[in-house]
């Protein structure tokens, strides 16, 4: 069990350490693009978000678990939604521009 919660911890150390410069280089490409910062953040959580949910569905899968791997996708997709309320509420006020 310390053995499988220590690659665990290493794996996620490794992930993140690689992520970072990626992160940093899709943020300089958003901030070049005019992107406000806070979008910016809204889409890091959002994948983060996704693979959190995507990673403890499967873990319910292989654990034969399905009625609570769809649960934790459905508030996944909540999640998701809530999040990205402030994005669909500056779009619409676009389009309010627009016409």
């Amino acid at each position: 069990m310390a053995v499988t919660i220590a690659v665990c911890a290493g794996v996620m150390t490794f992930f993140v350490l690689l992520f970072d410069d990626t992160a940093a280089e899709i943020r300089d490409v958003f901030e070049m693009a005019g992107i406000a910062e806070s979008y910016i953040s809204i889409i890091f959580k959002t994948l983060a978000i996704c693979c959190i949910t995507h990673i403890t569905a499967e873990l319910c899968r292989d654990s034969g678990e399905g009625a609570i791997a769809s649960a934790a996708e459905l508030w996944g997709r909540g999640a998701v939604l809530v999040l990205g309320l402030p994005v669909f509420r500056a779009f619409l006020q676009l389009i309010e521009k627009l016409i």
